[in-house]
């Protein structure tokens, strides 16, 4: 199946550590998404294979059924996490990179990957440009909330 894939980066002057918690520590709710998280029942801290399901808005109890599946398929705190989100019919996978900027701040890089997982190839090579702009918008949106982000763990943008 054909995948496609954007990404984009942003500089933020909080440490890269800063970031790593603002960006990778799945939290029971983010107000910043209006997402919330509950992980699977896993030994330990989180890292790679480590399940999670996220649910739109704030969580009274377990998430419906059918809500979106997650796993950490990449984990190397505090430089790397990618995440893979399955949806019917489709996957996202979402690689976010920190690195040191040259200020003493952060440069994120994110990488999204959409890949579908069914349907027809016709239809999907008719939808392959509005697909191309949609994961870059995705991309781009998620950069926009990265100040969001880190304002909410630190207490300044």
């Amino acid at each position: 199946m054909a995948t496609t894939t954007a990404t984009g980066s942003c500089d933020v002057p909080q440490t890269r550590a800063q970031v790593w918690r603002a960006l990778a520590v799945l939290e029971p709710y983010c107000s910043v998404c209006d997402v919330s998280y509950v992980l699977g029942e896993g030994p330990g801290a989180p890292g790679v294979g480590t399940t999670f399901v996220c649910a739109p808005g704030r969580l009274d109890g377990t998430p419906a059924a059918g809500a979106p599946q997650g796993e950490i398929v990449e984990w190397d705190p505090p430089r790397l996490v990618a995440t893979r989100l399955r949806l019917t019919p489709e996957t996202w996978t979402t690689r976010i990179e920190l690195a040191r900027a040259g200020d003493g701040g952060t440069r994120v890089s994110i990488t999204i990957t959409h890949e579908p997982t069914g349907g027809s190839r016709v239809i999907r090579r008719l939808q392959q440009g509005a697909l191309r702009r949609l994961v870059q918008r995705t991309v781009d949106a998620e950069l926009a909330k990265v100040p969001a982000h880190v304002e909410r763990v630190t207490g300044r943008a």
